[in-house]
């Protein structure tokens, strides 16, 4: 009889997966982890926080503020894992946040809590004709 085996993770996936079980979300019970790879190949993973006066904080937040506080500069790449089987892409403030540090070609994909895929894009998709740290040179 044939085994099932658990789809393969790759190191990012797996950090965002991780995370997201470590989320504090009492209010809306929606879990989301985050996951940045840096310029070094370094990954920092963030989740989301909530509190009574709805005022959370995103996962993708956290995994910036982690990698900033970790000493990266630039954002490689990034993986967002959330509940269910659709895909659960940054908020509009997190694909801003993204592009700060981020170049439009830097791919973003979606897993779900137990790391299979569900989306793929670059943030120029997901942020079209964005606004970055190079207009205010």
């Amino acid at each position: 009889m044939a085994r099932r085996t658990r789809p393969a993770r790759d190191a990012l996936a797996s950090a965002a997966v991780a995370i997201r079980r470590k989320a504090y979300a009492p209010y809306s019970n929606f879990q989301v982890g985050a996951a940045v790879r840096d310029e070094t190949g370094a990954i920092h993973a963030g989740c989301n926080v909530e509190n009574a006066a709805y005022q959370g904080t995103c996962a993708e937040s956290g995994a910036i503020a982690a990698m900033i506080a970790a000493g990266g500069k630039r954002i490689r790449e990034v993986v967002v894992s959330g509940p269910g089987r659709f895909p659960c892409t940054p908020c509009g403030g997190c694909r801003q946040r993204i592009r700060e540090f981020a170049a439009p070609g830097t791919k973003i994909r979606t897993v779900d809590g137990r790391g299979r895929p569900t989306g793929q894009w670059t943030l120029a998709e997901l942020l079209p004709v964005s606004f970055g740290p190079g207009h205010l040179k």
